[in-house]
């Protein structure tokens, strides 16, 4: 009995489940030379894709072709807002419902991006269903553009978001999670997914610099020179890491937001925006990354805690973010953070991709 409660954790049941698939293809040259121009070869593809979203029942789907990123969130309001690099979709899967379409008529993007979120209610236990809908649809779109052949790289991706600190506040009701990992999880739904793909698990949260951290720590903040401040911040969290054996995690504040990558198909990058971090999770050897500017004082600090090889169980995650949840409790005692007062949010991660 002890044991299966170490490969469960108990999550609060005010937690927020978030499902999307993004599928992306690279067009050729040779495909934008079969439309009269970039918005002709977007609007008809448009047409098709909506046509078959509607009859396999898939409510919120976007078209991006403008080379932005697509970043998801839940919020109780439906918005999009773009950047330079990103275009952000919040939204409540419960209520929220949507086919729009994102591009500058005069550009050819470099990637051509389809955007599946996915709605109703019980994201977590539908998923390998609305996974199932989506290659359908992909099926049916690449039978529609035979005469100019398309590969499809799909991504499904996966959050669990809660506060850590939601007893403290009130919310005392849980429900235990193994946790299982995607491919095994899909296949017992009968949903069949290619041998050969990869898959990311880890963990995230973030912690606004606030009057109060900065009351906290105003001996270490200076005029133009923050370092001692991020040393002491990076110097806390690896030290709570280590304590839970935790060796695959990331410490980000220079203003850019982190996406995680697998090292064996991405390498570390950054643009204005964004701080792409790859992480090879084959191996045990500790890989830590620390990224800020001691010249800079950031509104937010980002922290990553991956899951390797040997955390991936038969029963699931469980067992990791057993690791993980009180080494962010011990963090932000550390840090005199106020359970009652401010919410820790932990945005747990599943992902999984192939060549379709």
């Amino acid at each position: 009995m002890a044991s299966m409660n170490l490969n469960r954790v108990y999550i609060p049941a005010t937690a927020r489940n978030n499902q999307y698939i993004l599928a992306e293809f690279k067009p050729e040259t040779e495909f934008y030379a079969c439309f009269d121009n970039a918005q002709s070869c977007y609007e008809r593809l448009a047409r098709q894709l909506f046509a078959l979203c509607d009859e396999y029942a898939l409510h919120n789907v976007h078209l991006i072709a403008n080379d932005k990123l697509p970043v998801v969130r839940f919020h109780e309001e439906s918005h999009c807002l773009q950047t330079e690099k990103q275009i952000l979709f919040f939204y409540n899967p419960q209520y929220h419902e949507a086919h729009k379409t994102y591009w500058d008529e005069n550009t050819q993007a470099k990637k051509i991006r389809l955007l599946f979120l996915a709605t109703g209610d019980d994201i977590r236990s539908n998923a390998a269903s609305f996974h199932n809908k989506v290659k359908k649809t992909l099926d049916a779109l690449q039978q529609t553009l035979s005469a100019h052949p398309i590969k499809f790289k799909v991504r499904d991706h996966q959050h669990l978001t809660y506060d850590v600190f939601a007893k403290s506040k009130g919310n005392k009701e849980s429900y235990g999670y193994k946790l299982r990992s995607l491919y095994p999880r899909y296949q017992a739904r009968n949903c069949t997914l290619p041998d050969k793909h990869s898959e990311m698990t880890y963990a995230t949260f973030s912690l606004p610099v606030t009057r109060s951290l900065k009351t906290t720590y105003q001996h270490l903040i200076l005029p133009n020179d923050n370092t001692r401040f991020y040393e002491t911040i990076e110097d806390t969290f690896l030290s709570a890491c280590a304590d839970k054996s935790l060796t695959h995690v990331a410490f980000v504040a220079n203003g850019r937001l982190p996406i995680i990558r697998n090292s064996r198909t991405d390498k570390s990058d950054k643009n204005g925006e964004l701080q792409k971090l790859s992480f090879n999770t084959d191996t045990e050897k500790t890989q830590v990354k620390s990224i800020w500017q001691g010249d800079k004082l950031v509104d937010t600090l980002h922290f990553v805690v991956v899951a390797s090889k040997s955390d991936k169980r038969d029963m699931g995650y469980g067992k990791f973010m057993n690791q993980v949840e009180p080494m962010v409790k011990v963090f932000a005692d550390s840090l005199a953070i106020s359970p009652e007062k401010q919410d820790v949010n932990i945005r747990f991660f599943q992902h999984i991709s192939y060549q379709y």
